[in-house]
């Protein structure tokens, strides 16, 4: 089994066996930045919706207040910590310079605004807790609008997996394919950190 894979079945079983707080769970995870993608999650739940076990506003509102719990979280981590502690001890759950640079640019360029629209934007909307945390954003005006941003998104993942129910052991079985993405992008990561360090040792 896959990386992918594994990760989809672990959170297919933990929604499966747990309901409401498996999607609860997952969805909180994610939004502390661990790898666990809603794209995955809330389609899941909504297959779950269409075999009659949950309902779509529930596991709307139960995935929209994960997303909320877990950003709050993060928030604080860049509240506390700031930059440098992301930078330090980040890359030990996966987030990278990158993910940090772009989060921050797209804090700057719109402001609390972005904590709304990054909602909607896989790849960005999992970090951009930390810039906001880092700004001193009120914690009330994130809160709202992380809310608010993290509900249409988790009714569209969960609308979709309730629509593409009858298809989803088809969908399953594709999953090993992004293995393959994965791979190739650990490969270039430790080949690009091989090339850092001996950038470094020369100089």
């Amino acid at each position: 089994m896959g990386i992918v894979e594994f990760v989809s079945q672990t959170t297919i079983d933990l929604i499966h066996y747990s309901g409401y707080w498996g999607v609860f769970a997952a969805m909180t995870l994610e939004s502390i930045c661990i790898p666990i993608p809603s794209e995955i999650i809330m389609p899941f739940a909504g297959f779950e919706v269409f075999k009659g076990d949950m309902t779509l506003w529930g596991i709307t509102i139960v995935g929209a207040l994960g997303n909320l719990v877990g950003s709050i979280i993060a928030y604080f981590i860049g509240l506390k910590g700031g930059r440098p502690l992301l930078e330090k001890y980040g890359k030990y759950i996966f987030i990278s310079h990158k993910s940090l640079d772009r989060a921050d640019q797209w804090f700057e360029k719109y402001g609390p605004e972005a904590v709304f629209i990054s909602r909607f934007l896989p790849g960005i909307r999992t970090f951009i807790s930390l810039p906001a945390g880092i700004a001193e954003m009120d914690i009330k005006k994130f809160s709202i609008y992380t809310f608010a941003g993290s509900l249409p998104w988790a009714f569209a993942l969960g609308y979709m997996g309730v629509m593409l129910g009858p298809e989803w052991d088809t969908i399953k079985s594709y999953f090993h394919i992004l293995d393959i993405t994965v791979v190739i992008g650990v490969i270039v990561g430790i080949i690009y950190l091989i090339y850092k360090y001996k950038t470094r040792s020369q100089i």
